[in-house]
């Protein structure tokens, strides 16, 4: 297991991924009933992930597993929240995915 803490964007915020074997783990606040949704920044360590859907009946939870299996070009199946499924902060398992491919991934969109 190796833990890596990569900039998102030209050095200013910090995000800590933790790679396994064979899928990178991370953690995400979660802004639900956003105008659109998006990778927004860090927030305390975290990804800060605005999402348009309102955090009822495990919709945010939904759009969330959406949108990482969209942006990291993997299938839905492949995409897990690991821990905090009634919390805005959460972390994310994404499977088939390595560090380096998750922030190339990000950073291209």
């Amino acid at each position: 297991m190796t833990k890596r803490t990569i900039p998102i964007r030209g050095g200013k915020p910090m995000v800590s991924v933790t790679e396994n074997s064979h899928s990178v783990t991370f953690p995400v606040k979660v802004h639900p009933r956003a105008k659109k949704n998006s990778i927004t920044g860090e927030v305390g360590g975290a990804l800060k992930l605005d999402l348009t859907s309102p955090p009822v009946d495990g919709a945010a939870n939904e759009a969330c597993v959406e949108f990482f299996a969209k942006s990291l070009k993997v299938r839905r199946t492949s995409v897990t929240i690991a821990s905090g499924e009634r919390s805005r902060r959460k972390v994310v398992r994404v499977a088939g995915v390595t560090a380096k491919q998750f922030w190339e991934r990000l950073s291209s969109q």
